[in-house]
């Protein structure tokens, strides 16, 4: 009986692994604050095509993955809004109007429930 006990143990320890999000070069990516540097305006097509390997993914696993995002909203009932922006935002200095962004909305739970890509402020 205790052997199964550990082995359960051990199999819910076990997470999920972390998307890879290739060709995306996740270490320019998350230098790229505010998208700023236009690193991250290069992935927004692979972006479009994987933004559903981020969907389950806690709140933790995507900052390990994309890093912290540039922008984050605490919404009612608990939900999260985290944006990334993928064309120079707001802190840049060559500021895009209604830049492009990746949204993450968290559910109260803190896993990925929707994800899109849309016109920022």
């Amino acid at each position: 009986m205790r052997k199964w006990w550990w082995l359960s143990l051990i199999l819910c320890a076990c997470g999920k692994p972390l998307p890879d999000l290739a060709p995306i070069d996740l270490e320019p990516w998350k230098s790229d604050k505010g998208g700023c540097l236009q690193v991250r305006s290069a992935s927004i097509d692979a972006l479009i095509l994987q933004r559903e390997e981020l969907k389950g993914l806690s709140e933790t696993d995507l900052i390990n993955l994309l890093g912290r995002p540039d922008r984050n909203e605490l919404y009612k009932r608990n939900q999260k809004f985290y944006y990334y922006d993928l064309e120079p935002g707001l802190a840049c200095a060559d500021a895009v109007k209604n830049n492009q962004q990746l949204v993450v909305r968290f559910n109260a739970m803190g896993l990925a429930k929707e994800v899109s890509i849309e016109k920022g402020p």
